[in-house]
């Protein structure tokens, strides 16, 4: 997209990607749920024969309620996942250069460095999508930062973090983890991610409702009505001139 050249003509490019935001938000909580009470394990080891009952079953187990949880990102996916958190009572710490932190405060929650999210939460959820600056910014040295057994929780990119690195820390069983997106999609038959315990994977269908691509429709349609009574676009998020070329994130090929 040539932006410079339409932001000049005074041409909108807009997009329907906000009606992904509540559907990866509720995947996202289903995903925090999982790692944190061990269901799905719980599920494999019942039908295998060898559940365990009661409290043994729920060895290393935690509660969302009243948990430390970090929000790496705040855009309408992380606001939609914040909305959805509220009944759960967090402690919640939002990591997002590009927000000020008076719109976090004023949200409900606490503006904190990536540090502080990554160190003292029991689950973090990725939300940053990819940007020139920000490739793999969460590596080794990150996982290693985070709590013993804490959740980690991918939803945007594969390339905002160090990939191998995460599969080796739940691997290492430092941390659990849970991802929706990959660095290759499908990735290759023998990756290790697709064997790691620990780990939860998604097939990049967080997103992929059908009420979500009819939802994209309405849009497009509520913001050409504006249009025509010479009115700005409202429903579909706009391109900002200050921030769209910095935006790496490459096209998904299957939805």
């Amino acid at each position: 997209m040539p932006y410079s050249r339409v932001f000049e003509r005074g041409i909108h490019v807009v997009t329907t990607t906000e009606v992904f935001a509540q559907p990866v938000a509720e995947l996202g909580l289903a995903l925090a749920l999982n790692l944190l009470r061990g269901i799905i394990d719980a599920d494999f080891d019942f039908r295998e024969g060898r559940e365990k009952w009661g409290g043994d079953g729920n060895a290393g187990a935690r509660l969302l309620f009243g948990a430390d949880v970090g929000i790496v990102g705040y855009g309408g996916i992380g606001r939609a996942l914040h909305h959805l958190l509220v009944p759960f009572r967090p402690q919640l710490r939002i990591f997002d250069p590009w927000i000020p932190p008076s719109h976090i405060i004023d949200a409900g929650a606490e503006p904190a460095d990536l540090a502080t999210v990554m160190q003292n939460s029991d689950v973090v959820f990725v939300l940053a999508g990819v940007t020139s600056e920000n490739q793999k910014f969460l590596g080794a040295e990150s996982f290693a930062s985070m709590r013993k057994g804490a959740a980690f929780i991918l939803l945007s990119r594969a390339d905002v973090v160090d990939f191998d690195a995460m599969v080796d820390a739940v691997h290492s069983g430092h941390i659990r983890a849970a991802s929706d997106v990959f660095p290759e999609e499908p990735m290759p038959s023998d990756h290790p991610v697709r064997r790691r315990p620990g780990f939860i994977r998604s097939a990049h269908r967080a997103g992929a409702l059908r009420s979500a691509f009819l939802k994209m429709g309405d849009f497009v349609l509520e913001d050409l009505s504006l249009l025509d009574q010479n009115l700005p676009p409202l429903r579909c998020k706009r391109a900002e001139r200050e921030t769209v070329e910095r935006l790496q994130s490459r096209p998904v090929e299957v939805n």
